[in-house]
């Protein structure tokens, strides 16, 4: 509360009553006062008799309480309509963001997976129609796929570490930043991986032999893994766009959690492989923290979800 102080005060001259003096209009007028005396005193001297009238202060409160508190109450409900706008367009701006990579990502999964299957099924047909069945060319074809598969998890953990986080960390950094817009410059190492796989397919389907076979493999398996990354890594992981059940998966929810470990520095930078990330975490005793963010994640599931 401010208190404001005011006084007035409006004395009361002397009157003499004197009688020679009561005929004088001028010493019997009495001045207007502003403010009633409190009390009058009198006091005589010999033949002069004078009255002394005393004088009154008025204290005004005043309070400024209410009003400081209607303008905090301005400003903070201002300062709430401001933050719910901003935060109404951010949810807005990622739900965007999403939705076009989701569009980007089934298109491209679609097209490269169909395109695969389709390649699979005309090579084998094409070859065997002078009904000789090539069981070595097939065989390799199928060994070559998995084998692909297995050995991109090594090169990518490799790759990751010796050179994403090295020579090439002015592009894979824009992965460890908060990303602006749907695509970040790391996703160009997706295509990087994705021309091989384009030109050992295309070499395998055009040519037979046992050879081009292993390469038609060796592209199948590079495509089975990079569609499986980006389920994976771009959509479960990064929430880049929904996964639907593969979230409910265990295996996959301990791929996850390590991953985001990898992104906590926790264990300087280990894992840098994917889907062995939780074999990684485990060798330098990470299992107490992988198992921490195997609850968190779970737990933020379960609330997102209800």
């Amino acid at each position: 509360m401010a208190v404001g102080l005011s006084a007035a005060i409006v004395p009361k001259p002397f009157r003499l009553l004197h009688p020679s003096s009561s005929s004088s209009p001028l010493l019997t007028t009495k001045p207007t006062s502003l403010f009633a005396p409190l009390s009058t005193h009198s006091y005589s001297n010999g033949k002069n008799r004078r009255k002394m009238t005393s004088f009154t202060v008025c204290f005004v409160l005043e309070d400024k309480k209410q009003s400081t508190q209607i303008e905090n109450f301005t400003e903070e409900s201002s300062l709430q309509i401001s933050t719910a706008a901003r935060v109404a367009e951010k949810l807005a701006r990622k739900k965007n963001e999403r939705f076009t990579y989701l569009v980007a990502a089934v298109m491209s999964s679609f097209g490269i997976t169909s395109m695969a299957i389709m390649a699979v099924y005309y090579r084998f047909s094409w070859q065997m129609e002078g009904g000789e069945v090539p069981l070595a060319e097939m065989f390799g074809t199928f060994a070559l796929s998995v084998g692909a598969a297995v050995g991109m998890e090594f090169w990518a953990r490799w790759a990751h570490k010796a050179l994403w986080h090295a020579s090439l960390w002015h592009m894979h950094e824009s992965h460890h930043r908060p990303r602006e817009g749907p695509f970040e410059l790391n996703d160009v190492f997706a295509i990087t991986n994705a021309v091989p796989a384009i030109a050992l397919l295309s070499y395998g389907f055009f040519h037979k032999g046992l050879v081009p076979g292993l390469c038609f493999g060796a592209g199948l398996g590079i495509t089975v893994f990079g569609i499986a990354y980006m389920f994976v890594h771009d959509g479960l992981v990064h929430k880049r766009f929904p996964v639907g059940p593969i979230a409910n998966v265990p295996y996959f929810r301990r791929v996850a959690a390590a991953h985001q470990l990898h992104h906590s520095d926790k264990f300087e930078g280990v894992p840098y492989g994917l889907f062995l990330g939780p074999k990684e975490v485990e060798e330098v005793g990470g299992l107490e923290e992988l198992e921490k963010e195997i609850t968190k994640r779970i737990k933020s599931y379960n609330r997102v979800s209800k």
